[in-house]
């Protein structure tokens, strides 16, 4: 089954800890997919809340597809993932005891449908933030350096 990646979520890769990702369906409009299919995703402020017994996906901008009426989707719409309630239940839990949150890290279309991977997060502190930047710089200079040995 061919995986096409539509949007990756690097802000939340620099703003929190990483950690179990899940994949989850997504529930769309007909201007909302042939959207995505072209590409026209931004996943930078995304993230998963639950209300109800359901998660839901927000900030997640999906820009309006050209060829649709006036009726057409509105772009940052909360949107509902498709889960098994097993699943659902699980992550709940672990959101309301850890103090952790639901981030967006990728949209992708797996065979004919679109998915999304979402992932528990722990938010970084400022130092933390400073550090991965500082190792990353370090890294570059040793690849720099071995490149020119």
């Amino acid at each position: 089954m061919a995986i096409k990646n539509i949007a990756t979520n690097k802000k939340a890769y620099h703003n929190y800890f990483i950690g179990d990702s899940i994949e989850a369906g997504i529930a769309l409009t007909g201007s909302e997919i042939k959207s995505v299919r072209q590409g026209k995703v931004s996943l930078g402020d995304a993230y998963v809340r639950p209300e109800r017994g359901e998660l839901w996906l927000y900030n997640a901008h999906i820009a309006r597809y050209e060829a649709s009426s006036y009726l057409s989707h509105e772009p940052t719409r909360p949107r509902k993932l498709l889960l098994h309630k097993k699943e659902i239940r699980n992550l709940s839990g672990k959101i309301a005891e850890k103090g952790l949150t639901l981030v967006a890290t990728k949209m992708y279309i797996k065979g004919s449908i679109a998915k999304v991977a979402i992932a528990l997060a722990k938010g970084k502190k400022l130092y933390d933030k400073r550090e991965a930047i500082s190792r990353r710089e370090v890294d570059r200079e040793l690849a720099r350096t071995m490149k020119t040995r």
